[in-house]
């Protein structure tokens, strides 16, 4: 797998490459930050005694924010190239907790050109994974990015 280390443009990718990101643990402060943002306050994120006595036995954080994470976590990899987020579907598995290491795990599923073969379109199947390397969350994201400039001679 391939670590990633700068942005990469269309014209880089092959069909099953995979890449990891860096790792991020979400805290408290994500927590309070993502509830005030979303005005989502779920006892299950923001009530410790209430999530105590749930199935989960303590607070976990936002399902969107895995979602919102997995984004930052792996943005750099396109950063220079990306054009458009077309489409994403994704599948919650298991909790993310408070002090969970989350990282992503991509593979690229499909490569194609678009309509006008002046840009690419890239689906990536994905995997949030935590520090025991549970897998989170899964999905896939499908992007319209540019293609490398032709070098003029």
């Amino acid at each position: 797998m391939n670590r990633i280390v700068r942005s990469l443009y269309f014209d880089d990718f092959q069909v099953g490459q995979k890449f990891v990101s860096k790792a991020r643990t979400l805290t408290e402060a994500d927590i309070v930050n993502f509830a005030g943002l979303s005005w989502d306050h779920n006892q299950l994120h923001t009530d410790a005694e209430y999530a105590g006595q749930t199935q989960y036995g303590k607070r976990i954080t936002h399902g969107l924010l895995g979602v919102v994470a997995h984004a930052g976590l792996t943005y750099q990899l396109t950063e220079d190239s990306i054009l458009a987020l077309l489409e994403l579907n994704w599948k919650f598995h298991l909790p993310i907790y408070i002090g969970d290491t989350i990282h992503v795990e991509q593979t690229v599923q499909n490569l194609r050109e678009s309509a006008t073969g002046s840009r690419g379109i890239l689906t990536f199947a994905k995997e949030v994974k935590n520090q025991k390397a549970e897998v989170l969350q899964t999905g896939t994201t499908t992007i319209l990015l540019a293609k490398k400039e032709k070098e003029v001679r």
